[in-house]
């Protein structure tokens, strides 16, 4: 295992040297399993090194002590500690990963020198054969909704108020109001509940809810919490405190229909109103980033535009589910092991590039392109639909040509979707019809006898 070690910089400050095959940023439950899953199958043994910039290993899992986790990876359901210490211990157990804990990262060069920083060790230069992002998404605050009023505290996330009482043991409040109906807050309005405070409803903008349908039965239908669909906060009451909250029905446009205004009294208000992938990093890196998913746009092996640089998790795109999470990062700690064993990014001979574009009810998919003869045998293509949709069928088209049709009862903008594409039918495709520009996944209308 590489060690770091102090070198003198030209400027006399005090740098520390390193080298590793893989470094992943991010200790969450897609760093985690990346970094597991650089070794496994690779030719020879290759020095991982995680690097995070909390106290711990785990992310955002220590704080979810609700169950629901782990029915996928593990067949048993756990809570997001139990999930994230089945990962830790295998990260501790492993002779070939080191950890970096308290660590900023502050750039990612080109050449894929990661640059960071403790209090421990200083500034550090880290050279990497491959760099995995796995830094995870942040919620959308208040400042990002214009909401009317005063900004009087009592306004929190519903991640913040999650940590104020998980970790901490602290209550945000007594009497609360929820905006947005994000997994978090859906949760939240039953964790608030449980500890003694009074959950008046949630409020959601869209016609239909952002989070999965299990959470609204188990955290607000079980509590008799109400869902308010085409709803959202006007305004803020209350100087120095929350006092209360106004409440209007909005239009197919958002926008909010007088007269409908309703004062809920409440002393906080928790904003469980979207996630963004946390790509600052990235983005200075030259990462080139999707406008739909905010995250790094990827290949069929979840490699970014920069060469040996590959991102996984909720970085990449916002997910459901953790089991999800951790089976994409697998796949990304794989491609980078492989990346490493290759040596460099050498163009392949008769490559193909083809463009996998996302229509007819589809927000996007990700990867966002494909070359069909360095993909493997099978790959999973995930994506989620822009609305609410009964008994349609996913549809994928070679050019016109349609290949696939998978029919669903009902898909929501909740719940992430998936289909698998098959190499052997891409490649007898090309073979037969002349080189593939694009791949369209679609949603379409199931025809009734």
């Amino acid at each position: 295992m590489p060690h770091l070690r102090q070198v003198r910089s030209v400027n006399s400050e005090l740098l520390v040297s390193a080298s590793y095959d893989v470094v992943v940023i991010g200790g969450g439950p897609a760093g985690l399993a990346a970094a597991l899953a650089v070794n496994v199958g690779a030719t020879r043994a290759h020095s991982v090194l995680i690097v995070e910039r909390d106290r711990e290993l785990g992310g955002i899992l220590n704080q979810c002590i609700h169950n629901g986790f782990g029915l996928i990876t593990f067949k048993e359901e756990l809570t997001g500690p139990e999930y994230a210490a089945r990962y830790v211990g295998k990260v501790a157990n492993d002779p070939n990963v080191e950890v970096l804990l308290n660590t900023m990262v502050i750039d990612v060069a080109s050449d894929r020198t990661v640059t960071c920083v403790n209090s421990r060790n200083g500034l550090m230069h880290i050279h990497a054969g491959a760099v995995i992002l796995a830094m995870g998404c942040r919620e959308r605050p208040r400042g990002a909704l214009a909401i009317p009023g005063f900004r009087p505290a009592g306004v929190f996330t519903a991640g913040t108020a999650q940590r104020l009482v998980n970790i901490e043991g602290r209550m945000p409040g007594k009497e609360v109001v929820i905006l947005g109906s994000g997994d978090i807050g859906l949760i939240m309005a039953r964790r608030m509940t449980l500890e003694g405070a009074h959950v008046a409803c949630v409020a959601e903008l869209m016609p239909y809810s952002g989070g999965l349908k299990r959470n609204i039965v188990q955290c607000l239908d079980d509590f008799g919490i109400p869902l308010l669909l085409s709803h959202t906060v006007t305004r803020i009451d209350g100087e120095k405190r929350v006092e209360a909250v106004e409440i209007s029905e909005v239009d197919a446009h958002g926008t909010p229909i007088p007269g409908t205004q309703k004062l809920y009294p409440c002393d906080t208000l928790l904003l469980s109103v979207g996630l963004l992938p946390e790509n600052d990093l990235s983005r200075e890196t030259g990462v080139k980033l999707s406008r739909i998913t905010r995250g790094p746009v990827v290949s069929e092996h979840l490699e970014t535009s920069i060469p040996g640089v590959f991102a996984c998790g909720n970085v990449l795109h916002v997910h459901d589910l953790v089991d999800y999470v951790s089976e994409e990062a697998c796949f990304a700690g794989q491609s980078a092991a492989a990346f490493v064993e290759r040596g460099q990014a050498l163009p392949q001979e008769n490559s193909s590039h083809i463009e996998l574009l996302a229509k007819g009810g589809i927000r996007y998919t990700v990867p966002q392109h494909i070359d069909p003869k360095a993909m493997g045998e099978r790959l999973c293509v995930r994506f989620r639909v822009d609305n609410v949709y009964k008994d349609r069928a996913i549809a994928v088209y070679f050019g016109d040509t349609q290949i696939l049709k998978k029919r669903k009862p009902i898909m929501v903008p909740g719940e992430m979707e998936q289909i698998v594409l098959k190499k052997e039918t891409i490649l007898s495709y090309t073979h037969d019809h002349g080189a593939l520009d694009s791949i369209t996944v679609c949603l379409e209308e199931v025809a009734h006898a």
